[in-house]
């Protein structure tokens, strides 16, 4: 069996030039009944981690209460296409969840507005900041090579 061809990677530079980017993270975790959930979320990047801001009470922090082994993609809309496959554990964090949001948001909006989102979504709702540190990176760059 021939080994599947993979696209040339992203250099460390590029990584973290495409995680500064105002992309959607795309997080998936597994459902009780074995399939899999994932929904795009904003994202930020700090010291290796990936934070993504929810509620409490939606279904992905449900799973993750479960079992904490989660795969985030990030990627780019436009072509050639580009991006990052992350697999790892994530962790829910309960601390300072407004400013963690604020980080978040701000990279998609002004301070401002980053503030105010953070602050209506906690008076509706228990924020929490999924952490997922990741054990395995895979990255792709389609304008890097060619299969044919």
């Amino acid at each position: 069996m021939l080994n599947y061809p993979q696209m040339p990677p992203l250099t460390q530079e590029e990584i973290e030039a495409l995680l500064s980017q105002p992309l959607l993270a795309k997080i998936c975790s597994l459902n009780t009944d074995g399939t899999i959930h994932v929904v795009p979320l904003l994202f930020g990047y700090a010291d290796g981690e990936i934070l993504l801001g929810t509620q409490e009470i939606t279904l992905k922090v449900r799973n993750i209460k479960q079992n904490s082994n989660v795969t985030v993609l990030v990627d780019t809309p436009d072509r050639p296409a580009k991006g990052i496959i992350m697999y790892g554990k994530a962790s829910l964090d309960y601390d300072n969840v407004i400013e963690k949001r604020v980080f978040i948001f701000s990279k998609y909006m002004p301070v401002e507005q980053a503030q105010g989102f953070a602050q209506a979504l906690a008076n509706k709702w228990q924020p929490v900041v999924i952490r997922v540190k990741p054990h395995h990176i895979v990255s792709y760059d389609y304008a890097k090579g060619s299969l044919v």
